[in-house]
């Protein structure tokens, strides 16, 4: 398996397209690609930059992927300007399908199915990658955005799937300020769609999931009044009152998404002391305009789940990043297998730029992916999934590590 990575940060999204494209084979020695995963930042213009990578790679390579706030290579990390980039892959031995399904706005699980339905599946599947768009109605005014939720899309993905083929993938993002996104569905640009790549071959996928929350207190609170993603109150209390008196005043009604505080439900025992991989977590999107309620990311918590009120710990955020990226490398050396390739799904909230730390938490996977001189590329993004407690799920706040292993003698 070749493995080659390219970056760009040019306005022009034609000319960026072409050199990352370029720039990745060059990286890899790559004569005939076979598979390409390519992001760019919501600025550049999609279709250009697409076109771009056709016109190296040709029309017959599959481009898969879209917008992201940033990209993550081995030797550098951006989210500024005009980022882009792509990872492009030539193997002879990694097979793969690719479909895509349209109308995610309508009907998340529908188009799950759809999706799954094109797939079809095989005995020898062994890792599905989703990537989808996050964003349904972008925010306007003083409303918040409405996403689209992960749980049905996997759900509907499910009911076509085996279970034991684990999902990783990202619902997209072009920037903080979560405007419309654009998917590339192999051959075409599309937005409200969900493209994904079935892979089969002789590797094996290994994952890790980086956390960083840990509860406010050990205060249980039980959702008392919600309607899909908008939580109205807690304990019968309204929800905004509650995090007034948590801040100690309103400003945070002002933040989207909001900058600290998030929701977490404990899947755990209760009273034992926290663990955070048992935690899925929930982004606050923002507050309702009129101080009704507050947005959350995904629509899957509902009226009588507990929760606890979650602060993001920037310190447990890069010491997880560090600790999980080194245990599953160790893991595949211990395993007898090569890291062929480091595909890392980053949150865009887990950015220096936006968690105010000195240091960027994906350097800590860059740093270990480069003391084993293996390829990794990555990107921010709005919502991770990855299998966690037995399902796969959408989270909130991680990095989704997924590496491909081979057998030690492969190139």
């Amino acid at each position: 398996m070749k493995i080659g990575t390219g970056y760009s940060n040019q306005k022009d999204g034609f000319l960026s397209g072409m050199a990352v494209a370029k720039n990745a084979m060059e990286k890899g020695n790559i004569q005939s690609p076979d598979l390409v995963f390519a992001f760019c930042g919501g600025q550049v213009d999609h279709e250009d930059y697409f076109r771009g990578l056709k016109n190296v790679v040709g029309d017959q390579v599959p481009i898969i992927g879209g917008s992201a706030l940033g990209i993550i290579t081995n030797d550098l990390l951006s989210y500024e300007g005009y980022p882009a980039g792509a990872a492009i892959i030539e193997s002879k031995t990694l097979k793969y399908r690719e479909a895509a399904a349209s109308y995610l706005d309508k009907d998340e699980k529908r188009a799950g199915y759809k999706l799954a339905n094109k797939l079809s599946h095989e005995q020898e599947d062994k890792l599905l990658i989703i990537f989808y768009d996050s964003v349904k109605t972008p925010a306007k005014d003083e409303l918040p955005p409405v996403l689209n939720a992960s749980s049905p899309l996997i759900e509907g993905i499910e009911q076509e799937i085996q279970s034991n083929v684990p999902i990783v993938g990202a619902g997209l993002i072009g920037g903080y300020d979560l405007g419309p996104t654009k998917q590339f569905c192999g051959s075409y640009v599309d937005s409200q769609s969900v493209v994904g790549v079935m892979l089969t071959g002789d590797f094996k996928p290994y994952f890790r999931i980086m956390h960083g929350c840990t509860p406010l207190s050990g205060v249980y609170h039980k959702i008392t009044k919600m309607d899909k993603s908008i939580i109205y109150e807690l304990d019968g209390k309204p929800i905004v009152e509650m995090i007034d008196e948590l801040y100690g005043n309103n400003d945070w009604r002002h933040q989207r998404p909001v900058n600290l505080l998030t929701i977490g439900k404990n899947h755990g025992k209760r009273y034992e002391q926290p663990i955070e991989e048992n935690y899925v977590n929930r982004l606050i999107t923002g507050c309702l305009p009129n101080g009704e309620g507050i947005g959350i990311f995904e629509p899957d918590f509902e009226t009588g789940t507990e929760i606890q009120f979650m602060l993001r710990d920037t310190e447990k955020m890069i010491e997880s990043a560090k600790k999980n990226s080194t245990e599953l490398m160790d893991q595949i050396k211990a395993d007898g297998k090569k890291a062929l390739f480091g595909f890392y799904i980053d949150c865009a909230g887990r950015t220096s730029g936006y968690s105010n730390t000195k240091t960027e938490e994906a350097s800590e996977i860059q740093s270990v992916f480069n003391q084993h001189n293996s390829p990794l590329f990555g990107f921010y993004s709005g919502v991770e999934v990855a299998p966690l407690l037995q399902k796969s799920r959408g989270l909130d706040w991680t990095g989704v590590l997924v590496v491909l292993a081979g057998e030690k003698d492969d190139g």
